[in-house]
């Protein structure tokens, strides 16, 4: 019998069966494991992948949808990954095409690392926007921000998630109400008793990543960061819009190096909704 080819082998839905496999795949490419990440994206949104007739996967993708269920008003697709033996063979466009077809008229969003980006420029996507990662051991310097922050209650689920559906433009209610089961920390800013921002901070690895980042000013975001920062002691990783040009000098500052540039592309729309001044920082660049 002849053995099947990676070329043909059907495209199918991913579940958290495939979770070790994911992480087996992005270790073959050279990326951090990040069960952690994979498992969130492959239960808040849909994975997609293309199975190796050896074992394993060949190729994956998230898809993470938001706004009213069945009738998503934005899509992120991320964590793109081909195996490095099947490279360079068309499969990572095959697979994009697929994500593609399969969400129709809804507009899409992603985050292009400076080797991806051709594929998507391709595809359609234009970039819209550009994030810095920046990564490091956080250290205070100077007088901090004196906006008060706390740890994130039930009770203040309701207005973060208004807030944020506020700020990012669409609902995102299956990812926000699953933040305080996966993140450390999910800390609000407050004024006068009203919530100004919140922030949550996950872990990744040996990192915890900041993200979402959401608030009413650089102030503002400044404050959550130190907060976050000040109850862990592993580095700190966040991928901050680059218009947010002095929240990431006052990281710098503070001991947090760029790592990585990334292009913010979409499709179907010349920007994303919502409000950019008020967003400092996706969740997880895979997710939007």
């Amino acid at each position: 019998m002849p053995t099947p080819s990676s070329a043909s082998a059907p495209i199918r839905r991913l579940t958290l069966r495939d979770l070790t496999a994911c992480a087996d795949l992005s270790e073959d490419r050279g990326w951090p494991r990040e069960e952690h990440k994979w498992g969130f994206l492959l239960t808040a949104g849909t994975g997609y992948g293309i199975d190796d007739p050896g074992g394993g996967l060949v190729a994956a993708c998230t898809v993470t949808e938001y706004g009213p269920h069945g009738r998503p008003s934005l899509a992120a697709i991320g964590m793109v990954l081909v195996a490095e033996r099947h490279a360079r063979k068309g499969v990572g466009r095959r697979l994009m095409r697929h994500v593609v077809s399969e969400l129709g008229t809804t507009p899409l969003t992603l985050h292009a690392t400076p080797y991806g980006r051709p594929l998507y420029e391709e595809l359609g996507f234009k970039v819209t926007g550009r994030a810095e990662m920046v990564r490091g051991r956080f250290t205070p310097v100077g007088p901090e921000p004196a906006i008060a922050t706390r740890a994130a209650t039930a009770e203040d689920l309701t207005t973060i998630l208004r807030l944020d559906e506020e700020v990012f433009g669409a609902d995102r209610t299956p990812i926000v109400t699953r933040l305080p089961a996966f993140a450390d920390q999910l800390r609000v800013a407050e004024e006068d008793g009203r919530i100004i921002g919140y922030a949550a901070a996950w872990p990744n690895m040996d990192t915890h990543v900041v993200g979402p980042l959401i608030a009413r000013d650089t102030e503002t975001a400044k404050a959550l960061i130190g907060s976050l920062a000040a109850r862990t002691d592993r580095p700190l990783r966040t991928d901050i819009d680059v218009r947010h040009e002095e929240l990431l000098a006052w990281v710098r500052e503070r001991g947090l190096a760029v790592v990585a540039p990334n292009a913010v592309m979409t499709y179907g729309i010349t920007e994303l909704p919502g409000d950019w001044s008020r967003r400092f920082a996706p969740l997880t660049v895979a997710a939007g």
